[in-house]
């Protein structure tokens, strides 16, 4: 199975089933089989497209002689295929790049017989004329984000972030490891990461971070599986350090929507395995998977549970020192890592903040007098975030905004609030807000 057949069943399957990128993806490399090589370049090949399908558009349409509406999906995805290697790969010969996707139109769209000569005939078009195209102007056709989605984020943005944040979204973002401080230490990581060939250089501002390169496969690595790094984004380990979690201790803490476990690894890090803590999820497929991760890294004061996050739990009601409520959300600020998300329909998820809203008021029941509630998106949207928990603090007078935490370079939205975005700041884009639990 080619590296460029699976980046085709990858867009397909997001077209059909809806469904991500990042997990499709992953599938589908291990159900064909693929190298390490072709894996990396059928991961470049189906995210470059995603990423750039308007862009890939608006040169489509100088090309074609039809309109772009009128493509069978599948001609259009290949097409789509050939000209990101055209116009935007330099070490992909140009001929396999058009003799390539002429065999996958032959392949994939037997009943659009004309699907073979016209992907020949736009492609080697692309080849004579590329340096003659009309580049795009429009942030939409530059960075391939609907103008709908744009027209959204700037309700809530200011304009001099827009352009930087929709660049960084179309960039490559970097493999981040958090240190496993339970078993080792920076120093000692990094230099078996080095003896294994991967590239590592400490984070510029997170403790106990590494950006790696050169990675190839992480989970096969020995240092991997003895569990001495997990992969996470520093917004994602900063909103756990904004919780002001106690060092050890017997701290109890909740952490509510929890998958895949981030969250939950940076506390256990932080409390040095001392302590209580809870890890959440409505599916139990996720639940396991926090349970096998955590048994990956040594973390033994860890528990998993099958919760629902509106759903009350009386044996935790005024219980826990921190609640880390980390809800589900529109996931605006994680474009670079599943570009698909560009393209949902945001009125879909307009409802999203009733949900929110719920969840916060069933896990602040559980902060005891004087704890933490944390709570987090990694979206970009107000009305997912400030105006949640502005409707939360008008029911909940005992509740309060507390200042965060944070390093240096990094300043508040106002005292209690930060809103993290691509481009403006190296990391998913991310809302942290710390309440506190008046005595």
């Amino acid at each position: 199975m080619s590296a460029r057949k699976t980046a085709l069943e990858v867009l397909i399957a997001c077209r059909r089933e809806d469904g991500w990128s990042n997990g499709l993806l992953k599938d589908l490399i291990r159900r064909n089989g693929l190298d390490s090589r072709d894996a990396a370049l059928a991961t470049r090949l189906s995210y470059g497209v995603l990423q750039n399908r308007g862009m890939l558009d608006h040169y489509l349409k100088q090309l074609l002689t039809g309109k772009i509406k009128d493509l069978h999906p599948a001609v259009r995805d290949i097409l789509h295929l050939g000209l990101y290697q055209i116009l935007c790969m330099d070490r992909i010969p140009e001929s396999a790049a058009v003799n390539e996707s002429v065999d996958l139109a032959k392949q994939h769209c037997k009943k659009q017989r004309y699907a073979p000569g016209l992907v020949n005939g736009v492609l080697r078009s692309a080849v004579r004329e590329k340096d003659g195209l009309q580049p795009p102007k429009s942030w939409e056709d530059r960075f391939s984000h609907p103008q709908k989605l744009i027209d959204l984020l700037l309700q809530d943005l200011d304009k001099k972030d827009m352009e930087p944040m929709l660049r960084a979204n179309n960039d490559t973002p970097s493999t981040v490891a958090q240190v496993n401080t339970l078993k080792t230490d920076t120093e000692t990581l990094t230099a078996r990461l080095e003896a294994y060939g991967v590239k590592a250089a400490a984070h510029p501002w997170m403790e106990n971070c590494l950006l790696l390169s050169d990675t190839g496969n992480l989970e096969q690595l020995p240092a991997f599986q003895e569990g001495l790094f997990y992969i996470q984004d520093p917004a994602s380990k900063l909103a756990v350090q904004c919780a002001g979690i106690p060092q050890g201790g017997e701290t109890m803490l909740l952490d509510s929507c929890a998958a895949p476990g981030g969250k939950s690894f940076a506390a256990a890090m932080i409390m040095a395995g001392k302590g209580q803590i809870h890890s959440c999820d409505v599916h139990a497929h996720k639940t396991q998977l926090i349970g096998s991760g955590a048994q990956r890294l040594g973390i033994e004061n860890l528990t998993t549970h099958l919760q629902d996050g509106t759903a009350e739990n009386p044996a935790w009601l005024d219980a826990m020192d921190v609640v880390l409520c980390d809800v589900p959300c529109s996931g605006y600020g994680i474009i670079r890592k599943k570009p698909d998300i560009r393209y949902k329909d945001p009125d879909t998820m307009k409802d999203l903040p009733n949900l929110q809203l719920q969840i916060l008021r069933q896990q602040a029941k559980y902060v005891k007098k004087g704890g933490v509630l944390l709570y987090s998106t990694c979206t970009l949207l107000r009305r997912e975030n400030r105006d949640v928990v502005q409707k939360f603090l008008c029911e909940r007078d005992d509740f309060c905004l507390e200042p965060l935490p944070l390093p240096e370079h990094i300043q508040e939205d106002v005292p209690g609030m930060l809103t993290l975005i691509p481009g403006k700041y190296d990391t998913d884009g991310f809302f942290i807000c710390r309440l506190r639990r008046k005595v």
